[in-house]
């Protein structure tokens, strides 16, 4: 498309992955957050888990991958992602820098996943307004032509975890909203195609491309600024010119 050779264009995604990395990690910090959401979104790499090489079974990077994000639910701001497994152990590493960037004490909502009980413990101890949403779904679908498609979903329950929860803000709509604009905004998370990433490196700089670019530039519909200039990060709307311009800066 664009006459370069790929091999070129992989350099610059690795170049400003890593800067925009870098910017998030060091500026998103002392938050004035009030109230998160926090979900992980299944992606795979190098193959599908069932594809992978006897060889490789079992490496991370290596099939089944999940991204954990976290969204402000007053500034639409993400945070802190993280991309590892579905397990305990990427529940700690992400809730624990989640933990890092935050001025004040929080309230957080998550899904039902039993991994984010003790790593929210861990991270925020006491000092935090926890609840989980839990879904309820019906009978699994078994009809050949709803292969992809989850069991119906039912109705939620609301558990209250650790604090004072406020009731009516315990949700995950604009996180759940979030995973959308990830599968919409980058091929690699399209279902059902040879998009995925081959190396879970270049996973990675894609994300910290996306969200620099979500959260700098994009304007957002229902605040009429970007999540950034919502959150108190930076006064001003970021260009693309603004990104690159990071990586003379480095």
């Amino acid at each position: 498309m664009t006459g370069t050779a790929k091999g070129t264009v992989l350099k610059l995604l690795a170049d400003i992955g890593t800067v925009c990395a870098e910017y998030q990690h060091e500026h998103l910090r002392n938050l004035e957050c009030k109230r998160l959401q926090c979900d992980e979104i299944w992606s795979f790499c190098y193959a599908k888990e069932k594809n992978v090489p006897e060889n490789k079974k079992g490496q991370f990077g290596y099939g089944d991958v999940w991204t954990w994000t976290a969204l402000c639910a007053d500034s639409k701001l993400v945070p802190s992602f993280f991309i590892g497994t579905r397990d305990i152990e990427s529940a700690k590493v992400f809730m624990n820098d989640l933990a890092g960037r935050l001025k004040h004490r929080v309230q957080i909502t998550t899904d039902g996943h039993k991994a984010y009980l003790e790593a929210v413990e861990e991270a925020f101890g006491s000092e935090v307004d926890y609840s989980q949403l839990v879904k309820l779904y019906g009978v699994e679908r078994m009809e050949k032509d709803s292969k992809y498609s989850p069991a119906k979903c039912i109705g939620t329950k609301k558990v209250r975890i650790n604090g004072s929860p406020d009731d009516k803000a315990v949700s995950t709509s604009y996180i759940e909203r979030q995973n959308l604009t990830i599968r919409m905004s980058m091929r690699r998370f399209t279902r059902l195609t040879n998009a995925f990433s081959k190396k879970i490196d270049n996973l990675h700089y894609a994300l910290a491309l996306h969200f620099m670019h979500y959260n700098f530039c994009r304007i957002h519909q229902t605040l009429s600024i970007t999540p950034a200039m919502a959150a108190g990060v930076t006064n001003k709307l970021w260009e693309i010119e603004d990104i690159l311009s990071l990586l003379k800066a480095n």
